[in-house]
C-alpha cells in the first residue's frame, strides 16, 4: 500500500480534487483509502495555552539555588 500526502482545499460542494501529477499515477475504476486531517483550531489554541502555561510555571519554580543544577 502507498501514502501520498498533500494540502487540498475542500470544495462548496464537498468534494475534493486529486492534484493532477497524483490523479494520473493512481489506476482508475480503483477502489483508495481515505484520510482526511483537519486542523483543529480550538484544540491548537487549547494545546498553545496550556504549553504557555507549563513553561511558566516551570520557570516561576526555579530560583537561584537550581544554578547548582546546571553546572552538572
Amino acid at each position: 500500500m502507498k501514502a501520498y500526502e498533500f494540502p487540498v482545499k475542500v470544495m462548496p460542494g464537498g468534494t475534493i480534487q486529486l492534484p493532477a501529477p497524483l490523479s494520473e499515477q493512481i489506476p482508475k475504476n480503483q477502489h483508495v483509502r481515505v484520510i482526511i486531517l483537519v486542523n483543529d483550531p480550538e484544540n491548537a489554541e487549547e494545546r498553545a495555552d496550556w504549553n504557555r502555561l507549563t513553561s511558566e510555571q516551570f520557570l516561576a519554580g526555579y530560583s537561584n539555588a537550581d544554578e547548582a543544577y546546571d553546572r552538572i
